[in-house]
């Protein structure tokens, strides 16, 4: 879950987008080179009778698909290191940071892998995300720690509602992609808005997408893979609708909730 904030200084934004001139892309973040306990990938078999969907080597999804999960059973933290409340709702943690701030919640948990892709493929210059305020907050170049604090400040900037904003919708919602996003912004009595994540997808025989879906929450915590409370015979799996709403464990998405990536990242 994602508000807007107002920072106190303008350092966080001074630090991210004034930066100099583009470096060689260094290696990996340490992040995701260090020892993890699986992957999604690996953690999670598609439901019976389902197969994973053909995704490119190159592609967000198959980026996702590879995430690094901690062990089974570790507790969701928050961003100080305490643990969350509800810890009913997790059916694994991704082994990547939070940061020590409280900045990474719902929309920014999206964002940071999105993001995390992009330096990953090499394309950290076209990472590129919208402001509350309407303004693209473009990196500007550098190594992986310049880029790390870029993604704290576009944290402290955007928000679910610019997220959505900045996305495509998903014309048919039934064929639900890795990398798509249930998202609602602020607006119509809610003070806030929401994002989850298609951290992965599988179909069945008959035709029925199943998704992997991903999240952080508010304030601050680890990105985490949602169990299937509402269908626990189905464990960590969700069944795509057609009008493109969801339910998960902490949120209701309604009926055109589903958006993409577009062709550029600051298509709209």
């Amino acid at each position: 879950m994602t508000t807007l904030r107002t920072p106190t200084s303008l350092f966080v934004l001074a630090a991210g987008l004034a930066m100099a001139c583009a470096l060689p892309v260094q290696a990996a973040p340490a992040w995701a080179v260090k020892g993890s306990q699986g992957s999604v990938v690996t953690r999670f078999e598609p439901p019976q009778g389902a197969q994973r969907v053909a995704v490119g080597a190159d592609s967000f999804g198959h980026f996702l698909r590879q995430l690094p999960l901690r062990p089974p059973g570790s507790p969701v933290l928050l961003f100080n290191g305490q643990t969350k409340g509800n810890q009913s709702v997790h059916a694994a943690v991704l082994d990547i940071d939070t940061g020590s701030r409280d900045l990474q919640q719902c929309a920014d948990a999206v964002m940071r892998l999105r993001g995390e892709f992009l330096w990953s493929h090499a394309r950290s210059q076209r990472a590129c995300f919208v402001s509350a305020a309407g303004k693209r907050l473009t990196f500007r170049g550098g190594a992986y720690p310049a880029f790390r604090r870029w993604l704290d400040s576009v944290f402290t900037w955007a928000n679910t509602g610019s997220l959505r904003k900045q996305m495509v919708p998903v014309s048919e919602p039934a064929k639900a992609e890795p990398g798509d996003v249930y998202i609602v912004g602020a607006g119509g009595g809610l003070p806030f808005g929401h994002a989850v994540l298609v951290v992965d997808v599988a179909q069945d025989a008959a035709g029925q997408r199943w998704l992997l879906l991903g999240q952080s929450y508010m304030p601050a915590q680890d990105i985490h893979v949602l169990k299937n409370t509402q269908h626990p015979q189905h464990g960590a799996w969700f069944a795509a609708r057609a009008d493109g709403g969801m339910e998960t464990p902490e949120w209701t998405f309604a009926a055109g909730s589903l958006r993409r990536f577009g062709a550029a990242e600051c298509s709209r």
